[in-house]
C-alpha cells in the first residue's frame, strides 16, 4: 500500500478498509490513498452516484457494502439500467402514442390485431435481456476504462469538442448502426433475430423498443462502444443517450413531417415507415447519407402521396374504412382507441 502523502503531514499512518485514520490523541491531516477506493473513483457514473447518494446508501444496502464494490455496482447497474430503460420507453412511448401518432393509422391493412399490447409487451421482455450485455459495458464505463471525463478542463478544446464530440458521436453512431442494420437482414441472421421487428408493418411509437434481444444489443452497441474509443463528458453521454431514446421513438411514430430543407438528409418517420414496409431500404438511424453511399435510399412513399395514411384515406373514400372511432379497419379488427381521428 503506498505511503499516505499530503501537502503537509503531521505522521504516517497505514490505513486498512475501515479503519479510522485519526487515531485518539494524534492530529492528521491526511489525503489518504488506500484499497478501499478503487482508480475509477473519479469516473464514477453520474446516476450511480446519484442513486447510491440519495437512495441506496441510507436506506438499500448494508453499511458493510462499500459504494466502490464491484458486486454492488453491478446490481445497482442492473437496477437503475432495467428502470431507466422502462420508464424512457414507456413515457415517451404513451406521450407520442398520445399526442404525435395519428391513430387512423391503426385502420391500416396491414395493422394487427391488438399490436399496441403485443408491441409493449415483447418491448418489455426483451428490454430486460438486452439490459444485461449492456451493464457489463456500463460497469467498465464506471470502472475507468472508457475515455470519459467529468470536468471541462479536461477537454483540451473546451466547449468546441463538446461540440465536436455530439457532432461526431451522431456520424459515428449512424455508420455503425446502418451496416449493423443491413447485417441483420442477412437471409440468414433475418429470420431469427431481426423479423419479429418487422412484424409491425405500420409500427407505433411503441414498436421503438419491440425487438429481438440480440438486435436490441446489437444496434445500440455503437453508443457504448463510442466513449470507450473518443473523449466524451459524461453529461453529454447521459444527454445523448436520452436523445437517442427520443429518436427511436419518432421515427416510430407516424408523423411523416420533416423541414423541407431537411428531407433529403435526415432520416425521419417517413424514411423509416418505408423501412418497416419495403424490407430492405432506408436502413440508416439519423441521416440519409449512408443508405445514399450503400445504394438502399428510397423516397419516402409519404412524400409521393403513396403512404401509409394516403392509402387509409383511399379506403376511406371507397368506403372499405368508415371514419367513426368505433368502427373496424381493413382487417376486420375493431379500432377503440378512442381517440379523435387526424385524418379530415
Amino acid at each position: 500500500m503506498d505511503p499516505l502523502v499530503s501537502s503537509w503531514v503531521f505522521t504516517s499512518i497505514p490505513v486498512e478498509c475501515g479503519e479510522s485514520i485519526n487515531p485518539p490523541g494524534i492530529l492528521v491531516r491526511l489525503d489518504v490513498k488506500s484499497q478501499c477506493t478503487p482508480a475509477s473513483d473519479s469516473n464514477m457514473d453520474l446516476v450511480l452516484n446519484v442513486a447510491d447518494h440519495y437512495v441506496l446508501t441510507p436506506y438499500v444496502y448494508p453499511s458493510s457494502w462499500p459504494e466502490e464494490g464491484a458486486l454492488r455496482q453491478i446490481i445497482t447497474l442492473l437496477v437503475v439500467t432495467n428502470l431507466g430503460a422502462a420508464v424512457l420507453y414507456l413515457g415517451l412511448g404513451w406521450l407520442s402514442y398520445q399526442f404525435v401518432f395519428d391513430h387512423d393509422l391503426m385502420k391500416h391493412p396491414q395493422f394487427l390485431k391488438n399490436q399496441v399490447q403485443r408491441e409493449i409487451k415483447y418491448a418489455m421482455t426483451s428490454l430486460p435481456i438486452i439490459s444485461i450485455p449492456t451493464v457489463a459495458l456500463f460497469f467498465f464505463e464506471v470502472r475507468g476504462y472508457s475515455k470519459l471525463y467529468d470536468n471541462m478542463e479536461e477537454s483540451s478544446m473546451g466547449w468546441a469538442f463538446v461540440l465536436f464530440s455530439m457532432i461526431s458521436f451522431l456520424l459515428f453512431t449512424d455508420g455503425c448502426i446502418y451496416w449493423i442494420h443491413r447485417f441483420l437482414h442477412h437471409k440468414r441472421i433475418y429470420k431469427n433475430f431481426h423479423k419479429p421487428h418487422h412484424v409491425w408493418k405500420i409500427p407505433t411509437p411503441f414498436a421503438s423498443h419491440a425487438f429481438h434481444p440480440l438486435d436490441g444489443f446489437l444496434q445500440g452497441l455503437p453508443y457504448h462502444v463510442y466513449p470507450f474509443l473518443f473523449p466524451l463528458h459524461k453529461v453529454l453521454y447521459l444527454a445523448l443517450y436520452i436523445f437517442v431514446n427520443i429518436w427511436t421513438v419518432s421515427i416510430h411514430d407516424g408523423d411523416y413531417r420533416v423541414p423541407g430543407l431537411l428531407q433529403e438528409v435526415v432520416n425521419g418517420a417517413a424514411h423509416h415507415t418505408d423501412h418497416h414496409l419495403f424490407f430492405d431500404v432506408n436502413y440508416g438511424q439519423y441521416f440519409t447519407l449512408w443508405d445514399r453511399i450503400g445504394g438502399s435510399y428510397r423516397n419516402p412513399s409519404v412524400l409521393e402521396g403513396n403512404g401509409p395514411l394516403d392509402c387509409v384515406r383511399r379506403l376511406m373514400a371507397e368506403g372499405k374504412i368508415c371514419s367513426g372511432k368505433d368502427n373496424t379497419d381493413a382487417n376486420g379488427y375493431s379500432n377503440r382507441s378512442g381517440t379523435k381521428s387526424k385524418v379530415q
